[in-house]
């Protein structure tokens, strides 16, 4: 639960703009680790069989909500 609070955190304080906030929703089986953004799935950890890095799961989110927003050093390498 202390990574999920991390990433939460991480991604208030990156999005701060776009996000109004993030829910963590214990799963009623173990292991699994779903994230959402606006309905869509953005990772499964069950289907990727890991879970992700914060850097990953930074541009998933972008992708998603502000395709444009620069990520600085946790940007792509292009």
């Amino acid at each position: 639960m202390l990574r999920a609070a991390y990433m939460a955190q991480e991604l208030l304080t990156t999005f701060s703009e776009e996000l109004h906030g993030v829910m963590l929703i214990p799963s009623e089986v173990a292991g699994r680790y779903t994230i959402r953004a606006d309905q869509q799935e953005i990772f499964d950890r069950k289907r990727e069989g890991r879970f992700p890095e914060i850097k990953e799961l930074k541009q998933l989110i972008r992708d998603c909500i502000s395709p444009d927003k620069d990520l600085g050093h946790s940007e792509k390498k292009k």
